[in-house]
């Protein structure tokens, strides 16, 4: 489909080392042309640290607007020693995978073999190995290996995956795509706002249609959150965000967030924990437990009051708890989630003005709601009867310290951090992306290339958005958390967080999606977005 641009752009300056061919290039858009017709000039200086330093690299840039500046960089070339390949396995110990490999001779498979995974995430006490891959084939066409990979699972095998090694974490050529956006806020006339899919929480939509709805003259995607109704209410921010002076969703607490214009009116990144109480007219205290989302399902845990498995961050695991207290305002939606327990409508002035004996009512567009299950719906029958006062109040503590919310306050989650005071420094164990029971989630998660988002600080308060695309062998093969890190310092930031990626992992630029959607139905519909608006 045409693109049309909304907003001029004009071009500063073009960067190259050398051109670079890449396999199953996508259609020329608007962006690229104008990108493609700026002079070049040859340069050894500011390389990206992906691969071998020798690595081919061009970079490309525009003036958005004054103050923002978008980068296009393309680097290296796809290795010959790449290949695609089938892992029957992520094990723990050695023995195990001696095991594995064993029995996949007895079943005729005698070309698999045993890799040995060294990586521990960074911030990880635990010493030794990662883990064992136990891995079968070598083959140039992923279909052959999709094939081998049917012959496994025929003889009994789960848990398989088709990779290509180029993937790994390993040495490769790439090659990499990745998108850069500049924001000098002093010189930027325009706003730099988190803004949620449809204008709620509930729902998702791509980063394409929410830029486009906000006229933007580009946008990154944001947070985490929650993608289907099993692990709670699609389209619910998995972890702090905050915008406009409002707290909409509570804190993954101890996980790292974005703020991108605090109090104090500069960019930061900082550990960030919520504590939330409701107080009734008779003196009777509760925690809420969360705020704006399905009661009992805690999306990447790290929350309060007795959630199991833990309180602690846990990424892409879903704890529960059978008695929260949840507190919807009208972002939420025009109804809370339905269910067993009770709700009391708080009007403006914080008086219940009425109470429903089940879950699943009209939120008002002053006051809120406050839904409660099992203890907790106990609690509102005896503390939040008609005409008694609740007042809920909100504290969010980033960095040991508390932190106030203002019109100009914005939060998004992300995690883990990347860089802090102008150091590599990733805390991946700390903040839930490595998982005990399963050593193989951090290895995929963070050691193997991803697509990814990262959002940065430059020691000027520049700020940078930034996407790897990923996923796409031949065109991007994506980014490790040390690799993010290091693409991060070599553009000139100090502090640095990784956002959503993956799937999720989306820029615009104008009406144009310059990132390549790794996922196979095409652009993900995401919960928020970072948008630049005039």
């Amino acid at each position: 489909m045409k693109k049309i641009w909304k907003k001029p752009i004009l071009p500063i300056a073009s960067i190259s080392l050398a051109s670079v061919m890449f396999v199953n290039a996508i259609p020329e858009t608007p962006v690229q042309a104008k990108l493609n017709v700026q002079s070049q000039v040859q340069t050894k200086n500011h390389l990206l640290p992906l691969g071998t330093p020798n690595l081919q690299e061009k970079r490309t840039s525009m003036n958005l607007a004054p103050g923002v500046k978008y980068t296009k960089i393309n680097r290296g070339e796809t290795s010959s020693k790449d290949f695609y390949t089938v892992d029957v396995a992520f094990v723990e110990t050695q023995k195990q995978a001696k095991e594995l490999l064993g029995n996949l001779k007895k079943d005729g498979f005698n070309r698999a073999h045993i890799i040995k995974e060294s990586d521990q995430a960074v911030d990880d006490r635990k010493k030794g190995p990662l883990g064992y891959i136990v891995r079968i084939g070598q083959y140039q066409l992923e279909a052959d290996a999709a094939e081998m990979k049917n012959k496994l699972s025929e003889k009994g095998y789960s848990g398989l995956r088709t990779v290509y090694t180029g993937e790994d974490g390993e040495k490769t050529t790439g090659p990499w795509v990745v998108n850069v956006l500049e924001v000098d806020q002093d010189r930027f006339n325009g706003h730099m706002v988190p803004e949620l899919a449809n204008d709620a929480v509930t729902g998702k939509e791509t980063l394409t249609q929410i830029a486009d709805r906000n006229d933007a003259i580009a946008g990154v995607n944001a947070g985490y959150f929650v993608m289907g109704e099993k692990d709670g209410t699609p389209g619910d921010l998995a972890g702090i965000f905050a915008s406009k002076g409002q707290l909409v969703s509570e804190a993954i607490n101890g996980r790292s967030a974005l703020i991108l214009s605090s109090a104090e009116g500069k960019a930061n990144i900082a550990s960030v924990s919520t504590s939330i109480q409701a107080t009734s007219s008779d003196g009777a205290v509760r925690e809420v437990d969360g705020l704006n989302r399905k009661p009992g399902l805690i999306r990447n845990c790290g929350g309060v009051g007795g959630d199991t498995t833990t309180e602690l961050a846990k990424h892409d695991f879903t704890c529960k708890d059978g008695s929260e207290l949840i507190q919807y305002t009208s972002v939420f939606g025009e109804k809370t989630e339905s269910g067993d327990g009770m709700e009391v409508v708080v009007n403006h002035a914080g008086v219940v003005a009425e109470i429903r004996n089940k879950r699943g009512g009209d939120i008002p567009s002053s006051g809120s709601v406050l839904a409660g299950m099992g203890e907790a719906a106990e609690w509102l029958r005896d503390h939040a009867r008609q005409g008694m006062k609740i007042q809920v109040k909100s504290k969010i503590i980033g960095d040991g310290r508390q932190l106030k919310l203002d019109q100009t306050t914005s939060m998004i989650n992300g995690g883990p951090r990347l860089m802090k005071n102008g150091e590599i420094s990733i805390n991946a164990v700390e903040e839930g992306f490595h998982w005990e029971e399963d050593p193989g989630f951090y290895y995929r998660f963070g050691e193997r290339r991803n697509p990814r988002t990262l959002a940065g600080i430059k020691e000027n308060g520049n700020l940078l958005f930034v996407t790897i695309d990923g996923r796409a062998p031949g065109w991007s093969v994506g980014a490790n958390f040390e690799e993010s890190a290091k693409v991060m310092k070599s553009l000139g930031a100090v502090d640095a967080i990784n956002l959503d990626g993956g799937g999720s992992t989306t820029m615009t630029v104008g009406d144009d999606r310059v990132t390549r959607p790794s996922d196979a139905a095409g652009e993900r519909p995401i919960a928020d977005g970072i948008l630049l608006v005039e």
